[in-house]
């Protein structure tokens, strides 16, 4: 009896993925261990091992074929002794992928042209049409003979113009539309699990938004001294820093270091944190087990090495699933404040936007100071106003004063 290969899940919530490359061919001999195909889950492309060893007799899906099942059949090996007769009584239709669409480019002039190109096969006809849509028509120099009418016995609307002026497109379609032309991008796996998962957060999670200004002058100074010792081996973010602030903020407000499961809240011992990192069609929130246990120089460290697969599409499904709480830091891209998207079943994730000098006042005196704004979301279901409040103000403390994040 063939060995039937089956779409693997990858993950516990894996339910598709995508069949990007075959490594064996149909009639090469498998010997277990051997990488048969790359398949890609919603957060990175990874190797899948044979375990039996045979004659890959049949591919069922070819490469390239995207939203694949979980446990769907896709390939059929030959144990040894049996030979092609065997698949004669299976009925396993190929899965063929989808044709592959090339970027398309459309401009509405052509198609103007092309609808005057057939004017002279009705010249002679009489032309029943508004008086305001002639004159749109005029003015737009189309001939109102290529325009079919949609208003009563025919009549050419005013309506029937415009759509002819933009390509034979409704009007509600044009602001899609550019007059340079357009190009379809066809979504990745991880782009539909974003739309499909933040969708539902924001229609079926009740946020609220907490913002909070904290001064960065004696953390970058810290910072400064730290990065500049001649024995330094490594180099510190404020990234680094915002990550063990929040860490020490939730063992002091372990209220907020909680998910949401609809019976129950789930409240953590350890600050598993989400941290979330832009590649290329989409993003990726690699977590950083236990960052309360971890000094801010091996919070860097991890989270280099967290980052620098996630964008190499490398990481493991451990290494991204879980975590109790989210961050998400645009600073760097010069985003002054915003309100993340709550990732299910976390409560809480952090915003946190890029530090600039502002005019503050200190004891009554004008001053400049660095100040970085951050904003809490949070699942009210799970955490009340007072507990976000309780935890940014523990985080704005550690920031302000970062020796705290030493000891």
């Amino acid at each position: 009896m063939p060995i039937q290969i089956l779409m693997p899940a990858l993950s516990p919530t894996m339910t598709e993925g995508n069949l990007v490359k075959w490594h064996k061919k149909e009639g090469d001999v498998i010997k277990a261990g051997q990488v048969l195909a790359e398949i890609e889950t919603d957060k990175a492309t990874m190797e899948v091992e044979a375990v039996d060893e045979g004659i890959l007799a049949k591919i069922l899906v070819a490469e390239g074929t995207d939203d694949v099942k979980v446990n769907q059949l896709i390939a059929l090996i030959l144990e040894e002794g049996e030979d092609a007769s065997s698949l004669d009584n299976l009925k396993t239709p190929v899965l063929a992928a989808a044709p592959v669409t090339k970027p398309v480019t459309e401009t509405i002039a052509p198609e103007i042209e092309k609808a005057a190109a057939s004017v002279h096969e009705h010249e002679g006809e009489r032309v029943f049409i508004t008086p305001l849509a002639k004159r749109i028509a005029e003015q737009n120099h189309v001939d109102s003979r290529t325009i079919m009418g949609s208003g009563p016995n025919g009549r050419i609307v005013k309506a029937d113009v415009e759509k002819a002026l933009n390509g034979g497109l409704d009007r509600a379609a044009v602001p899609a539309l550019s007059l340079g032309g357009y190009t379809d991008i066809k979504l990745n796996g991880m782009r539909k699990v974003i739309a499909k998962r933040l969708t539902e957060s924001k229609q079926t999670v009740p946020h609220f938004y907490l913002s909070v200004d904290c001064e960065l002058d004696t953390l970058m100074d810290f910072r400064r001294q730290l990065n500049n010792r001649p024995s330094a081996s490594y180099k510190l973010s404020v990234n680094d820093f915002v990550i063990r602030a929040c860490a020490l903020a939730l063992k002091e407000v372990p209220e907020a270091n909680v998910t949401w499961h609809e019976t129950y809240v789930r409240q953590y011992n350890n600050a598993d944190i989400s941290v979330a990192v832009a590649v290329d069609g989409g993003l990726v929130t690699p977590v950083i087990r236990a960052c309360e246990q971890k000094s801010v120089a091996e919070l860097s460290s991890e989270m280099k090495s967290l980052a620098t697969r996630a964008r190499a599409g490398k990481l493991m499904p451990e290494e991204y699933q879980g975590g109790n709480f989210s961050l998400s830091n645009l600073g760097m891209y010069g985003v002054k404040s915003f309100a993340a998207i709550i990732n299910p079943p976390q409560a809480c994730i952090l915003a946190v936007g890029a530090g600039e000098e502002r005019a503050i006042v200190k004891n009554g005196q004008i001053a400049v100071a660095t100040v970085m704004n951050c904003t809490l979301s949070v699942d009210h279901r799970a955490v009340d106003g007072a507990i976000g409040a309780r935890f940014l103000a523990a985080f704005k403390s550690l920031i302000e004063n970062p020796l705290g994040l030493f000891v």
